[in-house]
C-alpha cells in the first residue's frame, strides 16, 4: 500500500494546500503533473488554503502521487462565520464557509457565551445564532477545533446580519478603527485649508467644462471626464481622478487600514469602503460644484481616436453636473439636454476608441447582472437585470485609455526595472482551451485557435459566431474560465484579455489600494525620484496582498447576490419559470432562471418516469426509454420545489 508514512525515504515538500468540503486536500507542485492528493485521514486538521509541509508516500506507477501532511506552517485563516448549534450540552459553530469541513467547538466557559443564550431564536436556546469565532490552536485531528467567540452576530435570517456575516466571513470589517476615524476627521477639518494650500501649485481646469457620469446610488465619485475643442481640429479629453494620495499618506493609519483592506466591498445593499466614508464621499470625491484636487491624465486626441500628445500631473477641478448613466443616455437619447454637445462629442470619440480596441484584439467579457429591489427589512421584492448605457461603455473607454496611458508613458520614462505596479492578465492555459474547443465543438460551434495558442481575435471571432444562441452565456462564461485571472504585479507581461502590451489600475483610488500606490509611484517618477529598492519587496507584497483581497470582495459579492436570490425564490415555491439548461451533470441538470439568473438543480430523479444517462462528448443527458435528451442551452420551463437559504441552494423540476 502506498501508506508507508514511516518509509525514511519519503521526499518533503511545501506548498499551499487547497481543501475541499469532504476534507481531501490537492497540493500542485511543479515536479509533477497533477496535484498531490491528502485524503481526509491525513489531512492532519490542515485548512484550505493553509501553507503546509507534506510528506509524499512511494509511488505507484499510473496513480496520482499521494501524501500526508506533516507540518502546518501557515494557517490562512483562523477566523470563520457560522450558526451555533446545540448538541448534547454543547454548543457547535456550524461555519458558512463550504470549504471548512468540520464543526467548531465553543466552549462553555468562553465569556461570551451568556449572549447567545440571551439571543432569541426561533428554536432551542443557543440555536440559530450566527457568529465569528476565531480558532486559538488546533492540532489534534481526532477532536474538533475550539473557537474563541468574537462577536455575536445575531439571529440567523436577518438581513443585516446575514450580510455582516458575509463580510466578517471574507476576512473584512465594516467599521474603522478609532485612529483612522480620528485622522480622517482631522483631514475634513483641514480639506479648506489644503485647498488653499494647493491652488497656486496645480494645473487649474475649473473653467473647463468636467462631468462625473456614475451608477445612481454611487456616493464617491473618484473621475471626472472634461472635454475642450482645440484650434486644431483635435480634442483635449481630461481624465481627472481624485487625488487620493494628496490625503492619505504612507504610514499614516488611514494608509495602514487601506493597506489590509486593498478594496472596497460592494454587496446587494451596501458599500463596505477601503477609506473612511469622510474620505472616500468628502474629501476625496469629485463632488458636483465644489473645487476638488485631482491627479490628471490628459490627452489630445484626433477624430480617429488616436493619442497625439499626453501630460499627467496634479490639477485642480470642479465639476460642473454629476449625471447618472442613465441622466446621461437620456440627454444623448433626445439630442437635447443640459451638456448634450459635451456628452455627444465625448459618447463619439469613446465610440471610435472602443472599435478600435476591438479591432486591436480586446475581448468583450460583458455578461448580464442583477439589481434587486428591497423592502426596509432588506427583504427582496423585486429583481432584474442590470442595463447597460453606451454612457457605461462611454466612461468604460476613457478609464481603460487612461490606465493604459499611464503605464505606458512610465514605462517610456522608466530606466531598466525601476518599480511600477501593472494589472497583468497571462495567456491562457493550453490545456483548458483544448477542453474550451471540445465542449464549443459538442455543441455545435467552430473553435480552433492556432497550434501556436490561443490568440483574443480568436475569442472574439467565438463570441461573434455564438451571438444570440441559447448559449451564448454559457460559453462566455465558459471561455472566461479558461482564461488566467488579471492579478497585480510589479513584473509586467502584458493584458491579454485588453489586448495591451502595457495596463495599470490608476482610476480608482478612492476604492482600489494598487491605484494609490500607481499615484504615488507616478508622482515620484515624474519629480525625478526614484523609490529605495528596499522598498521593492514591500511593493510586491502589496500586489499580492492586494490581488488575494480582490477575489475575497468578488466573492463576498456573489455570496450576497445568491443569498438575495434564493431568499428571493423562497417565496416563489410551486411557480413555473422561463429556464435554460445551464450545467449537465450524472445527477442531474443545473437550470437557471432567466429573469432573476437564479441557478438550481433538477435531479436527475425529478426527470421524468426514465433513466437518464450523461453522454459528455454532447453535454446532454437522454433517457433509455423514450429517448428524450436535454442539452446545455436548452430552454425549458422548470417549477421550484425547494429553497435553502442555509447552503444557497435551489431544487427545481422540469415541467
Amino acid at each position: 500500500m502506498e501508506n508507508k508514512e514511516n518509509n525514511p525515504n519519503n521526499s518533503h515538500i511545501e506548498g499551499q494546500i487547497t481543501v475541499s468540503r469532504r476534507g481531501v486536500g490537492y497540493m500542485p507542485h511543479e515536479d509533477f503533473e497533477e496535484d498531490i492528493e491528502v485524503s481526509s485521514d491525513y489531512i492532519n486538521t490542515a485548512l484550505n488554503k493553509d501553507t503546509v509541509e507534506v510528506s509524499l508516500f512511494p509511488e505507484i506507477k499510473g496513480e496520482r502521487r499521494r501524501g500526508k501532511v506533516v507540518k502546518i506552517i501557515e494557517r490562512a485563516k483562523t477566523e470563520f462565520v457560522g450558526t451555533t448549534k446545540k448538541e448534547d450540552d454543547v454548543i457547535l459553530l456550524i461555519p458558512d464557509d463550504p470549504k471548512m469541513y468540520t464543526k467548531i467547538l465553543i466552549s462553555p466557559n468562553d465569556p461570551l457565551i451568556g449572549g447567545i443564550e440571551n439571543i432569541e431564536t426561533p428554536s432551542l436556546a443557543s440555536d440559530g445564532v450566527k457568529v465569528l469565532v476565531k480558532i486559538e490552536d488546533w492540532t489534534d485531528p481526532k477532536v474538533k477545533p475550539e473557537g474563541k467567540i468574537l462577536e455575536i452576530i445575531g439571529r440567523k435570517g436577518e438581513h443585516n446580519v446575514e450580510m455582516r456575516s458575509i463580510v466578517l466571513g471574507h476576512g473584512f470589517e465594516s467599521g474603522f478603527p478609532e485612529d483612522v476615524e480620528k485622522a480622517a476627521k482631522e483631514i475634513e477639518n483641514r480639506k479648506t485649508e489644503i485647498l488653499k494650500e494647493e491652488e497656486s501649485k496645480r494645473k487649474d481646469f475649473r473653467s473647463v467644462t468636467t462631468v462625473t457620469i456614475d451608477p445612481p446610488d454611487a456616493k464617491d465619485f473618484d473621475d471626472a471626464l472634461s472635454l475642450k475643442k482645440l484650434d486644431n481640429g483635435n480634442l483635449e479629453i481630461g481624465i481627472h481622478i481624485a487625488d487620493v494620495s494628496h490625503y492619505v499618506t504612507p504610514g499614516s493609519p488611514i494608509d495602514k487600514e487601506a493597506q489590509e483592506r486593498a478594496t472596497s466591498i460592494y454587496l446587494v445593499d451596501r458599500t463596505i469602503p477601503m477609506l473612511p466614508e469622510v474620505i472616500s464621499n468628502d474629501v476625496s470625491s469629485l463632488n458636483p460644484n465644489e473645487d476638488k484636487l485631482a491627479y490628471s491624465t490628459v490627452l489630445e486626441i484626433n477624430k480617429d481616436g488616436e493619442v497625439q500628445s499626453q501630460w499627467f500631473g496634479e490639477t485642480i477641478i470642479n465639476s460642473d453636473k454629476r449625471f447618472t448613466y442613465e441622466e446621461a443616455q437620456k440627454v444623448l437619447d433626445a439630442g437635447t439636454g443640459e451638456y448634450y454637445e459635451e456628452l455627444k462629442t465625448l459618447d463619439d470619440l469613446a465610440k471610435t476608441i472602443r472599435k478600435k480596441r476591438f479591432e486591436d484584439g480586446s475581448i468583450s467579457f460583458e455578461h448580464d447582472e442583477v439589481r434587486f429591489t428591497l423592502d426596509e427589512n432588506g427583504k427582496p421584492i423585486g429583481v432584474e437585470r442590470k442595463k447597460m448605457f453606451d454612457t457605461n461603455h462611454l466612461v468604460e473607454e476613457y478609464m481603460l485609455l487612461a490606465n493604459k496611458e499611464v503605464a505606458m508613458y512610465i514605462n517610456k520614462l522608466n530606466k531598466k526595472d525601476l518599480l511600477f505596479i501593472y494589472r497583468i492578465h497571462d495567456v491562457p492555459n493550453p490545456e483548458k482551451i483544448d477542453a474550451l474547443e471540445m465542449f464549443v465543438k459538442a455543441i455545435g460551434f467552430d473553435f480552433q485557435p492556432k497550434d501556436s495558442g490561443v490568440t483574443t481575435h480568436d475569442m472574439n471571432k467565438l463570441f461573434k459566431q455564438v451571438a444570440g444562441a441559447p448559449t451564448e452565456e454559457l460559453i462566455k462564461i465558459s471561455a472566461i474560465r479558461s482564461m488566467s485571472k488579471a492579478v497585480y504585479s510589479t513584473k509586467n507581461i502584458g493584458h491579454f484579455g485588453l489586448a495591451f502590451k502595457y495596463y495599470t489600475h490608476f482610476t480608482s483610488p478612492i476604492r482600489r489600494y494598487p491605484d494609490l500606490m500607481v499615484h504615488r509611484i507616478m508622482k515620484s517618477q515624474l519629480q525625478g525620484k526614484e523609490i529605495p529598492a528596499d522598498e521593492l519587496k514591500k511593493y510586491e507584497k502589496l500586489t499580492l496582498t492586494s490581488t488575494e483581497q480582490e477575489i475575497e470582495a468578488t466573492q463576498a459579492e456573489r455570496d450576497s447576490i445568491r443569498y438575495k436570490q434564493v431568499e428571493y425564490m423562497k417565496d416563489h415555491i410551486g411557480e413555473v419559470f422561463d429556464g435554460k439548461i445551464s450545467g449537465v451533470a450524472e445527477f442531474g441538470l443545473f437550470v437557471e432562471d432567466e429573469n432573476t439568473k437564479s441557478e438550481g438543480l433538477v435531479h436527475v430523479s425529478k426527470i421524468g418516469n426514465d433513466f437518464y444517462t450523461l453522454d459528455k462528448k454532447t453535454y446532454s443527458i437522454k433517457g433509455e426509454k423514450s429517448g428524450k435528451s436535454y442539452s446545455l442551452g436548452d430552454k425549458v420551463k422548470i417549477k421550484l420545489m425547494g429553497a435553502d437559504l442555509d447552503n444557497k441552494t435551489l431544487d427545481f423540476v422540469i415541467v
